[in-house]
């Protein structure tokens, strides 16, 4: 595990550094002045490498979308070989330029992930990003208006829900929260939380705002591995898992609506449809080059995915042919698709697509 995540950190470190020299020889060209993001393992870039975690993920999604946007270089709140917000060791005027607040098995629930170890809620992240915003006010000599209105042409990035099902709610062995709730309840539940979340940014100065459907967590390898077979799986997916999200999808699209309709004055929200648009890409897999789309390129036993990739473990010899790279994360192959789609296109965002939200 040491030396996998050593290796890990190494190659974020040399990724950063050069998406870092790259940003600064066409600084005037980017689109947004900073990125902030929000989320569990599918955009954690190495914050929870310093946490006793079972589970952390090696490809992400939003590196691609950062690359598509052209936003300033993603500082990392992570081990200290790509800095670490949490024990303020990136301050001042790189905070101005962005950072990852992503922790891996992070929920909008503060208790969802704990099954997996140390990591931090997303109430944790929005408390990290509001102390962020008081150690930038410095470089505005305290005029938080003047801060304001800098952080309003940033881009902010909010992926969380997963692990509220995958890590909580269907996992009634170690959480009461299906016996507390049905599926109706429980999206209520977590847009009601979530509502205050996204207040809680917007307050700190986020207008540009981009949300993120949960995907068809129903369909992912390791629940194709747990749930094989039995009577609530037709075809290939987990039917009970994904009609549960379609209801979270749902509410999220219609509190995205609210927000822009004046709830969250000067605000705009973008929601993207990960659901549907990762959906298009296991049903359309031949097209866009995947030969198999129900398996991890890396992991353990049926689909790959009753354990996820073990240190050392070597994966598959082309993973640029798998929708999956282990039990629970899509391939980088799969995230660039998904970025290009977002970034340009309405096929999967609404209202405006990512660009249009660049440019607003």
């Amino acid at each position: 595990m040491a030396i996998h995540r050593f290796v890990l950190l190494v190659s974020l470190s040399l990724v950063l550094f050069g998406l870092e020299t790259a940003v600064s020889q066409r600084q005037q060209q980017s689109q947004v002045p900073c990125l902030y993001i929000f989320g569990d393992s599918l955009v954690d870039n190495g914050n929870n490498n310093s946490l006793s975690l079972v589970l952390f993920g090696l490809e992400t999604a939003v590196s691609q979308r950062q690359q598509q946007s052209q936003v300033p270089c993603l500082y990392i709140f992570g081990d200290s070989l790509v800095d670490n917000g949490n024990n303020n060791r990136i301050r001042g005027q790189a905070l101005l330029r962005g950072a990852n607040f992503a922790s891996g098995a992070a929920g909008i629930r503060d208790e969802t992930g704990d099954n997996l170890g140390a990591h931090t809620s997303m109430n944790q992240q929005v408390n990290s990003y509001t102390n962020a915003v008081q150690q930038m006010l410095q470089y505005f000599r305290g005029d938080t208006n003047e801060l304001q209105r800098y952080l309003s042409r940033c881009i902010f990035y909010s992926g969380m829900g997963s692990n509220d099902y995958l890590n909580n709610y269907f996992m009634p062995d170690f959480y009461s929260t299906s016996s507390d709730f049905n599926d109706k309840t429980y999206a209520e539940s977590l847009i009601k939380n979530y509502t205050q979340q996204l207040t809680r940014l917007y307050q700190f100065g986020a207008r540009k705002v981009i949300v993120t459907a949960v995907g068809q967590i129903g369909c992912i390898p390791y629940e194709l591995a747990r749930y094989n077979n039995r009577n609530n799986s037709t075809g290939r997916c987990n039917d009970k898992i994904n009609n549960a999200i379609v209801l979270f999808n749902s509410q999220l699209k219609k509190l995205v609506d609210r927000f822009n309709n004046g709830q969250l004055q000067g605000a705009k929200f973008v929601y993207l449809d990960t659901y549907k648009s990762t959906s298009d890409l296991a049903a359309n897999g031949a097209a866009y080059g995947f030969e198999v789309v129900d398996k991890g390129c890396c992991g353990v036993g049926r689909n790959n995915g009753q354990i996820t990739c073990l240190p050392l473990q070597q994966p598959c010899s082309d993973r640029t042919k798998y929708l999956f790279w282990d039990a629970f994360h899509p391939t980088e192959t799969a995230n660039i698709l998904l970025a290009k789609s977002n970034f340009n296109s309405r096929a999967y965002a609404y209202p405006i697509n990512i660009q249009e939200l660049a440019n607003l």
